[in-house]
């Protein structure tokens, strides 16, 4: 029997029809720092993230949505390379 791992790290990425997109965001905003755009990211309890899925599937529409959710053990385990202008905060954009 393989242990469950308890992630504390997740980016999250979407491409969201534009009638949801606002509630989208606002649910992500909720959990996670706005990194870029419609990406997310930053730590997260085990119970936080079940709780951001589950408020997800409330706004998405499965059959026309898509998200991804990037889950990691820590924030010391993945490699970042940014090319071009890095946004340090992401905040000052405008969707």
């Amino acid at each position: 029997m393989s242990k469950a791992l308890n992630y504390n790290y997740a980016f999250v990425f979407y491409d969201i029809n534009e009638k949801r997109v606002n509630k989208v965001f606002k649910v992500c905003k909720k959990y996670l720092s706005h990194y870029q755009k419609s990406v997310f990211r930053g730590e997260i309890t085990p119970s936080r993230l079940l709780s951001l899925k589950r408020d997800l599937e409330k706004v998405i529409n499965k059959n026309e949505d898509f998200v991804c959710i990037i889950k990691l053990l820590n924030d010391n385990v993945f490699g970042e390379e940014v090319l071009g202008v890095k946004n340090e905060t992401g905040e000052d954009l405008i969707l």
